[in-house]
């Protein structure tokens, strides 16, 4: 009988054998280097976007794969500029001002176009993995019956707002860990090869992480999990909207959106996301019974915040 370990480099394999795109969008972080791994025989294009203004994490990560992985590495670095017109566009696209969701949703938007310019139509990312091998740092703290729980309400409600995107850019999205056969060895593997420790530090991933110890760099390999806005630079938004819109600017304009459209905007990023937003939507209103108490979005079954908003948590 197989190892846990050599099933999964096998359901891996056969996942990422039935992608045909020829680039990956590679952050440096351990799903996309685990990919970039599984693909490297067939040499595929890499691609990796910096903020020039901004200080991302990703850069070095990322070619640090690139140069172990000999691949070709693409480098987008984007100005404020084009980032200020993804954040038009990428909400255009997705019909919603939550902070957090444009945030991380710019960068793909902004690698999608960049690939389309070039004529590529495709692009293999590692969505999902977090999802489905327990990645995110939240669920490091759960018992292991809250985290079986918590697992399966994820996966009931989970989206990616990068196929969004590439189905609006006439593009694909090839995405290997949400393959069935990947979902069910994780559905069927025990708790403890999802989250386990390491030198007393709780990992997620932990499955993936064994598995490809031997084949990745040791700093790849126990990379701690980093949001794509953190890799990117895209986080700094924050303090630039905080920095740009004034305090005075932001009450009065915050006072007149709650008053016209029953809509309460939590942070001046969410301002400047909102107003977008609105230049291209009409104003919010469910008529769902279960609402979010700040934009009177519909709150779906499952689901603990405004997918609209963003607010978190909804009770």
């Amino acid at each position: 009988m197989k190892s846990l370990i050599d099933q999964c480099k096998v359901v891996l394999q056969k996942s990422v054998a039935e992608c045909e795109s020829k680039w990956i969008a590679l952050s440096g972080g351990l799903d996309s280097s685990i990919l970039a791994h599984l693909l490297k025989d067939q040499k595929p294009q890499a691609m990796t976007i910096i903020t020039k203004d901004f200080l991302g994490t990703d850069l070095t990560y990322a070619q640090i794969i690139a140069k172990h992985m000999g691949l070709s590495l693409s480098l987008m670095q984007v100005s404020m500029e084009e980032v200020l017109d993804s954040i038009n566009e990428t909400i255009k696209i997705l019909g919603n001002f939550n902070d957090i969701e444009i945030r991380n949703s710019i960068v793909p938007y902004m690698y999608l176009s960049s690939l389309k310019e070039k004529g590529v139509n495709s692009v293999i990312t590692g969505d999902g993995a977090d999802e489905v091998f327990a990645g995110y740092n939240f669920l490091l703290k759960k018992t292991d019956q809250e985290l079986e729980e918590e697992l399966r309400r994820i996966k009931k409600i989970m989206h990616f707002p990068s196929k969004d995107i590439a189905t609006s850019l006439d593009m694909v999205v090839e995405t290997p860990f949400l393959d069935e056969q990947v979902i069910k060895f994780s559905d069927e593997i025990p708790i403890s090869e999802k989250i386990n420790l390491k030198e007393d530090k709780r990992f997620g991933k932990w499955i993936l992480r064994k598995t490809f110890e031997n084949n990745l760099p040791r700093n790849i390999i126990w990379r701690e999990k980093s949001p794509m806005q953190d890799g990117s630079g895209t986080a700094n938004l924050t303090n630039l909207f905080n920095t740009i819109i004034t305090d005075d600017v932001f009450s009065r304009k915050r006072t007149e959106i709650l008053e016209k459209d029953g809509v309460y905007i939590r942070s001046k990023e969410s301002l400047h996301y909102y107003e977008c937003f609105r230049k291209s939507n009409s104003v919010i209103d469910s008529k769902s019974d279960k609402k979010c108490p700040d934009c009177n979005y519909e709150i779906k079954l499952n689901s603990k915040f405004c997918k609209m908003c963003g607010k978190f948590p909804i009770i």
